[in-house]
């Protein structure tokens, strides 16, 4: 039961992460043209360059302000990546730790030591 409820929470995950690549494309492109618009910003020292920098950087951050729903894929990417990372648990280790047979038996060994 437990690998049917990863495996419906990974497609799920899959299929809002697909729906969200252009998102995530667009976001990852305006972040990067704005770091280097912030960079040239920062450079510049004449007072008409920071002005042309500073709205081609209020431009660009709308753009990347527009690419929000990007957010949902990354979530679901990490969704994706906790799926992958829990599918092959054993739920055996967890069953033992509440059995009172082997419990006992760590403790009488314990106690034979002591």
């Amino acid at each position: 039961m437990k690998k049917f409820g990863l495996l419906l929470a990974g497609f799920i995950a899959a299929m809002v992460l697909m729906s969200n690549l252009g998102p995530l494309v667009g976001l990852g492109v305006s972040l990067l043209v704005l770091y280097f618009v912030v960079k040239q910003f920062l450079k510049t020292h004449s007072t008409p360059g920071k002005i042309g920098w500073g709205i081609a950087g209020f431009i660009i951050l709308m753009a990347t302000a527009s690419n929000v729903p990007a957010i949902l894929g990354i979530a679901a990417a990490y969704v994706l990546y906790l799926v992958y990372k829990n599918w092959d648990k054993k739920e055996d280790a967890i069953k033992e730790e509440n059995d009172p047979f082997i419990n006992f038996e760590k403790q009488w060994t314990e106690l034979k030591n002591n």
